[in-house]
């Protein structure tokens, strides 16, 4: 028996997902598997409603109308939002993209495909904290107990770094530095690394939290730095379950002060927004979120607001910064607004 040849694109797909996206462009595993999510949806597509089987697909079946309409069978029938539509359609995009550079006789396909434009989604609301819903979220852990600790850290550093949930549930002990200054080292999109710089507080409740791990790692240790019950890694959801927890519990104690809705997310936003408040110049925040372009951070600027700040300020409930009683020595809740040195070192960052 025979074998069929695999088709051009069966071909161009299988080396943009395998060695492209991981090889020259060191794209995240989360970010491959979103592409490659993106093609399995697009193959059900082209069965299913253009009766053409995965090994009869070639690049010439492609054109502009024929995305068009698999974007919108993506929002009628599949009911996905502006968002994930985008999403598909950006792996799309990146496919095809690699292919004009791969196969130039195929440019005309390409660009035909690559001219279809993204849908346009209403500006959501940015979701975050006030400085005072922030400070009652972190005083729910009870560090009386190990975990309480684990979490309040946790937590602390995600809020405190800026940190994307991924980025927390990577961290190794060995990211961590006490050399001063203190610094932790976060791997973001594209598994591209960025040092952010801890405060004097934040790097005493590091050294205290590092006595509870199970083994005393060195500077170099791949250990996690937040193991769940079973001493594994956290995963993301794992995270997301261990700070809703505590936003329910600091809702019913501070009614008002957290939002319906909250992701870990939120707090990243919430450092961001803060930063901003504290008149950090937007340049600095793009590299301390590790955003590649500027326009990305500029969503904060839009949701600032003078009225919102007063807002803040006026409805202030918890007026001292947060303490951990029970650790083995006290301090305070970090705060990069009363950190003056920290705060100019961001400022002066990239200079």
């Amino acid at each position: 028996m025979t074998r069929q040849k695999p088709t051009d694109f069966a071909y161009m797909l299988s080396k943009f997902l395998s060695t492209y996206l991981t090889g020259q462009r060191n794209y995240s595993k989360n970010t491959v598997l979103s592409y490659r999510d993106a093609f399995k949806i697009l193959l059900v597509y082209l069965k299913d409603e253009k009766g053409i089987a995965a090994e009869k697909i070639t690049l010439n079946s492609f054109n502009g109308d024929l995305i068009i309409e698999f974007i919108m069978w993506l929002k009628e029938s599949r009911k996905s939002s502006v968002s994930t539509c985008n999403q598909r359609l950006g792996a799309i995009h990146a496919f095809f993209d690699f292919v004009q550079g791969e196969m130039p006789e195929m440019l005309a396909v390409c660009q035909d495909v690559m001219h279809v434009k993204m849908m346009k989604a209403p500006q959501a609301a940015i979701n975050y904290l006030s400085l005072d819903g922030i400070h009652a979220l972190l005083s729910m852990p009870d560090t009386r107990f190990k975990s309480g600790r684990r979490d309040a850290m946790m937590l602390s550093l995600m809020y405190d770094t800026g940190a994307r949930v991924q980025e927390i549930a990577d961290m190794t002990v060995g990211d961590v530095r006490f050399t001063s200054p203190a610094t932790v080292r976060l791997y973001g999109k594209g598994s591209k690394a960025r040092i952010v710089p801890l405060l004097k507080q934040m790097e005493d409740l590091l050294q205290i939290y590092l006595k509870d791990l199970p083994q005393q790692p060195t500077q170099e240790s791949t250990t996690p730095l937040f193991l769940n019950r079973a001493n594994e890694p956290f995963t993301r959801s794992g995270i997301t379950y261990i700070l809703k927890k505590y936003a329910n519990e600091a809702r019913s104690t501070y009614p008002g002060l957290i939002p319906a809705k909250i992701s870990p997310h939120c707090l990243r936003h919430s450092k961001a927004m803060h930063l901003l408040q504290g008149d950090v110049n937007l340049i600095y925040i793009r590299d301390f979120l590790g955003h590649t372009k500027v326009k990305t951070t500029e969503i904060y600027a839009k949701a600032d607001s003078a009225a919102k700040r007063k807002a803040i300020e006026k409805g202030s409930l918890l007026k001292n910064p947060v303490q951990f009683p029970s650790w083995k020595n006290p301090v305070q809740f970090p705060s990069w607004l009363e950190d003056e040195g920290l705060t100019q070192w961001l400022r002066d960052f990239g200079k």
